[in-house]
């Protein structure tokens, strides 16, 4: 794997927003429609409430992964995990996750809890192996089909 490096970034950097809308267009293509409507705002990601990790490449800068957090009480929501095609099979998803549920637990959170689709599979597998539990469902797209959500003691 390429030298990469874990980092936080704004919502709303130019960079950022190319990568989530990469992120929105293959939700899209799983599920229809925009990918996701859960409404979101730049400040969700801030501290303390939350915040906006992204995967750098280090030969060229290029943002290649990202996840994030935001307040959901006492839990941290897990929103936007995402890896480029290019950089996917390399165990990053993984360090993404990671490296989320640290900085929650530093900020006193109790939880990661996190709502996916039964069309994500690989997003699944990854949730479960890294001991996630099925959890009643929440937030936006609470008693929809398809929905799944989890949550993991940080």
């Amino acid at each position: 794997m390429a030298q990469i490096k874990i980092r936080t970034a704004r919502f709303d950097e130019p960079e950022v927003v190319e990568l989530v809308a990469e992120n929105m267009r293959d939700l899209s293509e799983r599920y229809g429609g925009t990918g996701d409507d859960t409404p979101i705002a730049v400040a969700d990601f801030l501290p303390p409430h939350g915040a906006f990790l992204v995967a750098v490449r280090a030969e060229d800068d290029r943002l290649v992964a990202s996840a994030a957090w935001r307040r959901h009480g006492s839990d941290a929501e897990l929103k936007r995990m995402f890896t480029r095609a290019e950089a996917r099979g390399q165990g990053l998803a993984r360090r993404m996750l990671t490296a989320v549920e640290e900085s929650a637990r530093a900020a006193g959170c109790e939880r990661v809890i996190l709502e996916t689709g039964d069309k994500q599979p690989e997003a699944i597998a990854l949730y479960l192996s890294a001991g996630y539990e099925r959890i009643e469902d929440f937030g936006y797209y609470k008693g929809h089909d398809g929905v799944l959500s989890y949550a993991k003691k940080i």
